[in-house]
């Protein structure tokens, strides 16, 4: 018992409505909670849900250089990507990826969490189109798979080839890029349009033509022109980097001493440019009157007939250390490769009259 005069520390005596505030108060305390923990579920079950607002395949979002975290949500809500701004803040703050967003073009064609959404973002998973240009295309056939990709028409490409300002320093007397669009693929944006590709590839070109090829074809006496124009000349002819060296070789020696290239894919490449090529070279296209046509007018052609490759082009300055001046196709890919003429007459009578009379009784006609 408290002694007289002194306020004891508790007071255990409560009123009946002392006790019943304090059971409102819990009462909605514990409301509260219930509210909160099935608000935070209800928002952890929308930051895990799929979600696709958009129609169609897909959908691109474009975001520019500099654009904020809270910008990026409002762009991928208004794309249907992210159900809507709290959702995706949420998602933000959850883990923590907001200093990683990066620009780009992306591209989203499934339904997906606002995780994969910023994640995706965050890795620069940037969308792009890939476009490969084969070894030993002209400039008309890459314009071509320039359009197969919808990057632009055909004409666009080869309108932006004409320009030769690019390899200006390389080449002065270029009238056009013919040979110095370097072919591998590219990754690009689906707006890129002709002319950044053009020169993108442009210079790629002078990166993989490098100091020590073009030191290398200025011992040959090789302009950086002719040396191009040999290599597309060698890429042409064959497509096994084996042979690539020995056709160069054949080539070289063959300007050193001063008989006629007489190379067939310089004809085609003229007919080519007349719009004259059926698609098979004739014995009288022989004759066809171009400077381009290495039967007709001695030494190389005015300029590179198509775009080679990097193998190609160092066999042109580093050719093999071989006496052939001839070679024929085996039919399989492969070359046979002679010192003389008859011996050369003698390739050609087994690897094209005999094979192809053969053939010919083979098929019965």
């Amino acid at each position: 018992m408290a002694k007289k005069g002194v306020r004891p520390l508790f007071d255990v005596r409560c009123s009946a409505f002392d006790l019943n505030n304090m059971k409102r108060v819990l009462g909605f305390l514990f409301l509260l909670l219930l509210v909160a923990a099935g608000a935070a579920a209800f928002m952890y079950w929308r930051i895990n849900e799929p979600y696709r607002g958009y129609q169609g395949a897909e959908q691109f979002v474009e975001l520019p250089q500099g654009t904020g975290s809270l910008s990026i949500g409002d762009r991928l809500v208004a794309a249907g990507v992210i159900r809507d701004r709290a959702v995706y803040r949420v998602a933000l703050w959850w883990n923590g990826q907001g200093r990683h967003l990066q620009a780009g073009d992306y591209r989203f064609d499934r339904a997906m969490t606002p995780f994969e959404v910023i994640d995706k973002i965050a890795r620069g998973d940037v969308y792009v189109v890939n476009v490969t240009f084969p070894e030993g295309l002209t400039i008309v056939e890459m314009a071509k798979i320039f359009e197969s990709h919808s990057l632009g028409p055909a004409s666009s490409f080869v309108q932006a080839s004409r320009d030769p300002a690019p390899i200006r320093e390389l080449d002065p007397a270029a009238k056009d890029l013919e040979g110095y669009l370097f072919p591998e693929t590219y990754a690009l944006g689906r707006h890129t349009d002709a002319a950044k590709l053009v020169r993108l590839m442009a210079l790629r070109f002078e990166h993989v033509f490098t100091p020590e090829l073009r030191q290398a074809a200025a011992a040959r006496s090789l302009t950086i022109r002719q040396a191009v124009t040999l290599a597309s000349i060698v890429e042409k002819e064959t497509a096994r980097p084996d042979e690539r060296p020995i056709v160069a070789a054949v080539y070289s020696n063959r300007l050193r001493i001063g008989i006629p290239l007489q190379c067939d894919p310089t004809v085609i490449y003229a007919l080519l440019r007349a719009g004259s090529y059926t698609g098979n070279l004739k014995h009288d296209d022989l004759a066809f009157d171009s400077p381009y046509n290495t039967y007709r007018y001695p030494g190389l052609p005015p300029g590179p007939i198509a775009s080679p490759g990097r193998s190609s082009l160092a066999a042109a300055v580093h050719p093999a250390a071989a006496d052939f001046l001839y070679f024929v196709s085996r039919n399989d890919g492969s070359h046979e490769f002679a010192r003389t003429l008859d011996e050369h007459n003698r390739n050609v009578q087994k690897y094209q009259v005999r094979y192809f009379r053969e053939k010919r009784l083979r098929e019965g006609r």
